[in-house]
């Protein structure tokens, strides 16, 4: 059976990252956003916003892009997936906590304070690379020629169906 494990955020950034460094140089970055969620109470009728606080976390370079470009505020998107963890906490109680691992990410709200982004688009986004040991060399052609598009098929003519459908 197949399964998927998928998760989209959209919400601004409760505090500056945490940006950390493995032993191995590789960046880690940890971000809390917040996404809300609007109601009406059904016996008031009052509107009532309920805040969700989310913990995301960032590797390698998507890590160093976050660090470098994302502030207390700022608007993202995010995609990836969940990833539950059992930890003990000072007490000696045993705990787990549920963060989402990012494999990509959009800043929103335009590209204030940007400068030159390496790994970045137009849109100010940036998606993980695949983890893989050695870049493929690339080969150096020109674009294809896009395919011609089909014609259009006629609309079907329903008023020649027999009238004997069993259904």
């Amino acid at each position: 059976m197949a399964s998927v494990n998928k998760v989209i955020i959209v919400g601004n950034l409760g505090r500056d990252p945490e940006i950390r460094y493995m032993p191995s140089g590789d960046a880690i970055a940890n971000i809390a956003v917040a996404t809300s969620y609007k109601s009406k109470d059904r016996n008031t009728g009052e509107q009532k916003e309920l805040t969700e606080w989310h913990r995301i976390s960032f590797f390698g370079r998507l890590a160093e892009i976050v660090g470098q470009y994302l502030k207390k505020g700022s608007s993202v998107y995010v995609e990836g997936r969940l990833q539950t963890r059992k930890y003990t906490d000072k007490d000696g109680v045993e705990k787990y906590a549920t963060d989402i691992i990012a494999e990509q990410m959009q800043m929103l709200g335009g590209r204030q304070g940007m400068g030159e982004g390496g790994g970045m688009d137009d849109s100010g986004g940036y998606e993980a690379p695949p983890q893989r040991q050695a870049p493929a060399p690339r080969p150096q052609m020109a674009a294809p020629a896009p395919a011609p598009r089909p014609a259009p098929r006629p609309a079907p003519n329903f008023s020649d169906m027999d009238d004997d459908i069993p259904f």
